[in-house]
Formats: structure tokens, sequence, C-alpha cells
């Protein structure tokens, strides 16, 4: 009689509960296999049609680019610098006369901004400004990591983010793109300015000291001098324009609260720090002249400087981090209305050229 050892049976026990383990599973993995075949799928397909977007929007953007300016109207350009695509926005006025040359201001947009933004006429007014004034003003885009320009920062010297952190040479891609404008239009190069908005102010001031014989004037609102060094060959006007209560470029110094990461701005120099250092050297007289006053504003200007020179200071009660004069679409407090930037700037900029 044969038998059956107790392992043998145990063994047959055990291989028989896998193989019912098994095909109970089946259905369960080929589930879960279909649905990770399916999201696979969806994320191909999803990938493809937005590779197909930006593919469209870059053919777009090429031909708006290679567009040729023959008077006025709005135009996109993009230019090569240190291996890098760098984009600008061009406006020319109604105004605009090839046989005339024309005063030329290039708007600096913001950290985390980016040309558009700038370009807004909503937000800024600058496009009315310049129908208003016959200026021609250019709006260049910051350093982004991506593809579409948004975020932008600039490589202002302490100041700010990406654009500092990678040492981008924006002081570079102006002198290429003053180059290629001045090609292309007949400006005027005693007449070139530069203006700019909280970190696009500070590159402002980079631009007043590394390139002042092509600046005759700039002007910075909501943002102070970060420049790590700064020796201008020869004076250079300079207006300086802050709310008193900004709560992220701080009149007195320091960065305010509202930053998320702090490491990716500065401890912001001072207003009263900046002015001092302009004055001094400008070799301006120390007492400033009252210029402006009314209520929620007042100017003052320190007159008598070296090379017929000015700097001006205007100050606003309220408005915050903002452009006054401007719209604010977010933020806690709107802009104060007490005064127009862009009316201060061009009037302090029309007495202001490069000899």
């Amino acid at each position: 009689m044969n038998t059956v050892s107790m392992p043998s049976i145990r063994l047959s026990i055990f291989t028989a509960l896998l193989w019912a383990a098994f095909f109970m599973a089946s259905p369960l993995l080929a589930t879960a296999q279909g649905r990770v075949a399916d999201t696979t799928l969806r994320e191909r397909i999803k990938q493809r049609v937005a590779d197909r977007r930006e593919l469209r929007q870059s053919q777009e953007d090429s031909s708006s680019k290679a567009q040729k300016i023959q008077g006025p109207g709005d135009y996109v350009r993009s230019i090569k610098h240190d291996d890098l695509t760098r984009t600008y926005r061009v406006h020319v006025p109604k105004s605009y006369q090839a046989a005339k040359p024309t005063p030329l201001i290039l708007a600096f947009h913001g950290g985390g901004g980016d040309m558009d933004y700038m370009a807004n006429d909503e937000y800024y007014g600058l496009i009315s400004t310049s129908e208003a004034k016959g200026f021609v003003v250019v709006f260049p885009n910051g350093y982004s990591r991506f593809r579409s320009g948004k975020l932008a920062t600039w490589n202002a010297g302490s100041c700010c983010a990406n654009a500092r952190d990678e040492n981008i040479d924006d002081v570079g891609f102006i002198k290429k793109l003053i180059a290629s404008v001045s090609r292309e239009l007949t400006i005027d190069q005693k007449r070139i300015y530069a203006i700019g908005m909280s970190n696009g102010g500070m590159m402002s001031y980079r631009l007043a000291c590394e390139m002042p014989d092509t600046f005759a004037a700039i002007a910075a609102v909501a943002g102070t001098d970060g420049t790590l060094k700064c020796h201008p060959a020869k004076p250079i006007s300079v207006l300086h324009i802050h709310a008193k209560n900004d709560d992220r470029v701080l009149f007195h110094g320091g960065a305010g609260k509202k930053f998320r990461d702090e490491s990716k701005v500065t401890d912001f120099v001072s207003v009263p720090d900046t002015i001092k250092k302009w004055v001094d050297l400008n070799h301006c007289e120390a007492t400033p002249v009252p210029v402006l006053k009314k209520p929620g504003a007042y100017c003052e200007q320190y007159a008598q400087c070296k090379g017929s020179v000015a700097v001006q200071l205007c100050v606003t009660d309220t408005g915050g981090h903002s452009w006054p004069g401007g719209v604010k679409p977010r933020g806690s407090e709107a802009p104060s209305q007490a005064i127009s930037a862009n009316e201060v700037i061009w009037e302090f900029f029309s007495s202001a050229k490069n000899n």
C-alpha cells in the first residue's frame, strides 16, 4: 500500500493555493495594467497636444519677430546673446518719421513679470504716453527659464533670483538691443532713457552705473540701487519715485515680509541711501529744492550737479509697491493717483540730454 508523506501533502496544498491566488489575481492585475496603459496613453496625448501648441506658438512668434519695422505700430524682436535668445517688444508712435531722430525709452518690468505685462497699457499706460509725447518705447524681457519668458528677472547686482544667481549678462543684452533698434529706427542717440519698476528700476540703476555714455537719464519706481560696484564714467540724471508705505522694497531699507523666499531678493538699500549715493556721484548740492508739493505726494530736486545733470526724488504717501498713476490688477493696495509716474518721468527726461 502506497503512502503519501505529510510534507508532500503540504506542498500540494500550498501549490494549489498559489494557483488559486494567481487565477483570482489575474483579472485584478489585468485591470491595473489597463489603468496604467490608459494613464500612459492619456499622458502621451496630453504631451503631444502641448508640443503641437508650443510649436504653433513658436512659429507665430518667429513670424512676428521677423516682421520688419516699417513705421508706427507694435513689433516683437529677438536677438542672441551669450547663447540665449532674448526678446523685446517695440512700440513706434504714430508721430514717428524716419527723417527725424526720435527719443527712445527702455521700460524694464519688475521681478517675476515680463515684457507683455509692462507693455499692458491698462496697467502702466506707457503706450498711451508714447503716443502723446512722441517717443519710441521698448519693453525688454528679463531672463527666464521658461520658453514663454514668464517669471523673468534682471541681474541688477544684488537682486534678483535666477538672473542674479546665474550672473546673466543683462547689460550686454541691452547694448545689443539698442544697437539693433538703432539700425531699424532713427533714434536720437542723445535722448535714450531707462525706466523700470521694482527689479526693473534696480536694473536702470545698473545701466546708469555702467552705461552713462548711452543713457541721458534713468528713472526708478519702487526699486532702489542694488549695484555691487558703481563707477560711472560721467554724471547722469537720476529720478527716483517711491511710496512711503512700500511693503516690499521698504522705504527705509530691507525686504518686506510679503516675499515668500527672501533668498530670491536682497536686503534692499533704503531710498535715502540711494539718493545720497547719486547726489555724491553727481557732485550735487547737498540740500534739495522742492519742485512739487500736493496732497499725497511731493518731489524735491538736487541741483547744480556736475555736467548739468540732476537728481530728483518723488514720494507718495500711499500706493504700496506700485506705479503711481497706474492700475494694479492684484494686490492689497491700489497705486497712488496723487501723481502720474509717466508724466513726472517725461517732464524730468525732457530736460536731460546726453552731451
